[in-house]
């Protein structure tokens, strides 16, 4: 509530220089609270102890010990704990211009549902400009996502590319989607899925809750009434 109006007419925020403000706010908030965030720390793998649970991270070289670990699938994939599920295509796309039909919009999320593509699963076109600071002014960043349901995924996202017009450059990724198969009670490593094709984060904002369940034993409960004792 407090977002609306604050920039433009939306209530919807993107952080200024990307998404990697966000890791950066994480790290201020756990340093607050007496966590520690490492950084430019290669990781060299998960340990685990004689009983199969976790007993820590090795960065370079050394040992950290660790109660339990959170990580994505990267981390995990030749430890045979997860299992690939789908592809995602992603076309990320440098133009000189905004999205025509879109009031010269700075940023916007435009999702292509599925019945009208006849497809099983929408297409997703998330755009940001120099506004943002993600690039240079009179540059625009346009990412097309979908996931992949045929051999040709670069022929599944071009009704999305039509919409985009012309393009300075564009570059085009196909990723395997992971979801975790292993045993999070018994090894407390608590495994992500990997990133799906969606772009307003629904589904990994609702990953956070389910995990935060899982290492915790309780649902997060956010409607929690502000006492004297808290200021």
């Amino acid at each position: 509530m407090d977002s609306i109006g604050k920039y433009g007419d939306s209530p919807f925020l993107y952080p200024v220089y990307g998404l990697g403000g966000l890791p950066e706010s994480f790290s201020r908030l756990c340093a607050i609270h007496g966590g520690t965030y490492m950084l430019n720390a290669k990781v060299d793998g998960i340990e685990f102890a004689e009983g199969g649970e976790v007993h820590g991270v090795k960065i370079d070289g050394n040992l950290v010990k660790a109660p339990l670990v959170i990580c994505d699938p990267s981390y995990v994939t030749d430890l045979k704990k997860t299992q690939v599920v789908a592809k995602v295509i992603r076309a990320i796309c440098i133009m000189d211009h905004p999205i025509q039909n879109t009031k010269d919009a700075q940023s916007i999320q435009i999702i292509l549902p599925q019945k009208q593509l006849k497809r099983n699963s929408d297409i997703y076109i998330s755009m940001v400009s120099g506004a943002h600071n993600v690039c240079k002014a009179g540059l625009y960043l346009a990412i097309v996502s979908a996931t992949v349901e045929t051999a040709n995924p670069q022929q599944e996202i071009q009704p999305a590319m039509d919409l985009l017009g012309k393009v300075l450059d564009v570059f085009i990724t196909v990723s395997d989607i992971h979801q975790p198969v292993n045993d999070p009670a018994k090894e407390n490593l608590f495994i992500t899925s990997s990133y799906d094709a969606t772009s307003h984060f629904e589904s990994a904002s609702q990953q956070i809750l389910d995990m935060y369940e899982k290492i915790v034993g309780e649902k997060l409960e956010f409607n929690i009434e502000v006492t004297e004792d808290d200021y």
